[in-house]
């Protein structure tokens, strides 16, 4: 029996897209009942990571770049995150112009619930593979990911 034509990249681009949407809309679900955005979840686990190692407070210019998007952006960003008692915003004492930005209590409590529901939601999508296919898929996607910057 002759083998089969490989599909073509662009089918595994497009099965790649397909799935990374999933996994937003699910992950989205989950985290509607916090009350956050996909991008607000996505800072707050910026900020919180940066104060989980102890590191200093991040400026908003840093997480800007972290997240890839202009200063402004990270300042509504953070503006809703602030409004929700998630965070706090004081200035950097070595530069007056630079704004620092730390998760609250409530912001810490949120970051744990918004752990579980991206837990449940990768559960949810990646039950369908194996312990040695999710293994594989980690190597995978590690591998892509080494040329990512962030």
């Amino acid at each position: 029996m002759p083998n089969s034509p490989e599909p073509p990249d662009d089918d595994l681009a497009d099965l790649f897209l397909r799935t990374t949407k999933r996994m937003r809309r699910t992950q989205s679900a989950r985290l509607s009942p916090l009350g956050l955005t996909p991008a607000q979840a996505r800072a707050l686990r910026v900020i919180g990571r940066a104060a989980e190692h102890g590191d200093e407070p991040l400026r908003m210019s840093a997480l800007a770049d972290y997240l890839g998007i202009v200063p402004r952006s990270a300042t509504t960003v953070v503006d809703a995150l602030a409004a929700a008692g998630l965070v706090t915003r004081e200035q950097d004492p070595a530069n007056r112009r630079a704004t620092l930005v730390t998760p609250t209590e409530a912001g810490r409590q949120a970051l744990t619930r918004m752990f579980e529901a991206r837990r449940d939601a990768a559960e949810e999508i990646f039950s369908a593979l194996t312990p040695a296919q999710r293994h594989t898929l980690r190597d995978l996607l590690a591998t892509l990911a080494a040329d990512s910057p962030h």
